[in-house]
């Protein structure tokens, strides 16, 4: 049992949400993330509708809201991210990874190694919890590695709030890069992904469904990776047109952000923020090592630096994909280099949790 902490008897008594109605404790979740996700949307924050609805979740998850949201709400909201990242994998971009695989798999293993190196030192030196600091220094979808967390037995909300600690990061520093270095051309993505057609949008949803239900039996992370798989060809072969109308993907960030919010309570607020300098510290080092990677692919692959630094950022598949979009940087490339590197991390994924757990220090 968890100690009782001066001043949560008074907090609890004075804003215990549980005391409401469910239906009016739905109703508050729900207008309160949308409000915020849409208003953070509007100044133009890469991700802020899932950062938004996530900090949102927090907060009244500490005021005891007391509500869980369903689990099929988290796996199709990735399942939206999966159909989001098909639309970007074009023949261009496949010609694209097939012609610098050795440069990509070389890039890949660069990241996972800096990744590897940092989720050491934070068990180490940090004071992370061994398998859980494992998955929360991983580079990959943020979603998929809260979920790859739990099927592993290491704590989601500690690695949620690891992850989108180094996403916020990952948003404010992408922001400055994005200001400093021009982007390429950039695509028609955001142009396509915010229209909307009843044909298309109805075999994106069928496309997104049956993608989700196969995936999450036959893969890690299979609710995001099965629509990518199922999507792609369809859409490479002009059988599918990908359509994800604007207020479907804020429902899928926020389905995503609450659930995860929702899951944090005092006790692990309380840890997170004695961990927050170390968890800050270890973001910033990760993501320097990223860029600095970047800017050696550079010499090698014809691109612009802000294409390359959110291919390798560390950010998360799904948030580096918007941030790509926002900014008109190479979507394909940046889709393409960190689903390869989603890849690599569901095969040694486990290898490395229980590999870096071993450098935590034992405290018996």
């Amino acid at each position: 049992m968890i100690a009782r902490q001066p001043g949560d008897a008074p907090l609890a008594t004075r804003f215990d949400l549980s005391r409401l109605p469910i239906p009016l404790r739905w109703l508050l979740l729900i207008a309160l993330s949308a409000l915020v996700g849409q208003t953070l949307d509007a100044l133009s924050m890469p991700a802020g509708q899932f950062i938004g609805p996530m900090v949102v979740a927090i907060v009244l998850a500490i005021l005891g809201i007391s509500l869980r949201l369903p689990r099929l709400w988290f796996k199709l909201g990735q399942g939206a991210i999966g159909m989001l990242i098909s639309q970007t994998l074009s023949i261009a971009v496949l010609t694209t990874i097939v012609g610098h695989w050795p440069l990509m798999v070389a890039a890949t293993a660069l990241t996972l190694a800096f990744s590897y190196l940092v989720g050491v030192v934070s068990v180490r030196y940090g004071g992370m919890p061994g398998t859980t600091a494992a998955w929360g220094t991983t580079p990959g979808a943020a979603a998929a590695m809260v979920a790859m967390a739990e099927e592993n037995d290491a704590d989601p909300r500690i690695v949620a709030a690891m992850q989108y600690v180094r996403v916020i990061c990952v948003v404010l520093i992408g922001a400055l890069v994005g200001h400093v270095f021009s982007a390429g051309e950039g695509s028609a993505v955001k142009e396509s992904v915010y229209s909307f057609e009843l044909f298309p949008v109805a075999a994106s949803l069928a496309v997104l469904v049956v993608g989700s239900l196969i995936g999450q039996r036959l893969l890690p992370a299979g609710a995001l990776l099965g629509p990518v798989l199922l999507a792609t060809p369809l859409h490479l072969l002009g059988l599918v047109e990908i359509n994800l109308p604007a207020p479907l993907l804020a429902i899928a960030y926020a389905a995503i952000g609450c659930y995860v919010g929702l899951r944090f309570d005092r006790p692990t607020v309380r840890y997170v923020m004695r961990s927050l300098p170390w968890m800050v510290f270890a973001s910033l080092l990760l993501i320097a090592l990223c860029a600095f990677s970047a800017w050696l692919v550079l010499h090698f692959i014809a691109t612009d630096y802000l294409s390359l630094y959110l291919a390798t950022s560390p950010g998360g598949l799904d948030s580096m994909t918007i941030i790509a979009i926002d900014t008109q940087a190479d979507v394909g490339l940046v889709a393409a280099l960190q689903v390869m590197r989603l890849f690599a991390v569901i095969l040694i994924g486990r290898w490395m949790a229980s590999s870096i757990a071993r450098f935590a220090i034992d405290e018996r």
